[in-house]
């Protein structure tokens, strides 16, 4: 998948805040994803990450 930096990354499951939507802050095996409902910061292998991924929206764009 082409996940880049600021991509807004919209989940299978919802965080416990309820939003189902994170902003991606850095990229590599592992990825740091910020909620865009409370803006708790998570860093998740790739490969987990990659399986839950609903839509990718950049620029306002979906993928």
């Amino acid at each position: 998948m082409d996940i880049q930096l600021k991509d807004i990354l919209q989940m299978k499951k919802a965080h416990p805040c309820g939003e189902c939507r994170w902003e991606v802050l850095r990229t590599g095996a592992d990825f740091r994803l910020r909620c865009l409902g409370c803006g708790r910061e998570v860093m998740t292998p790739r490969f987990k990450a990659e399986k839950n991924i609903r839509a990718v929206f950049r620029n306002g764009e979906r993928l």
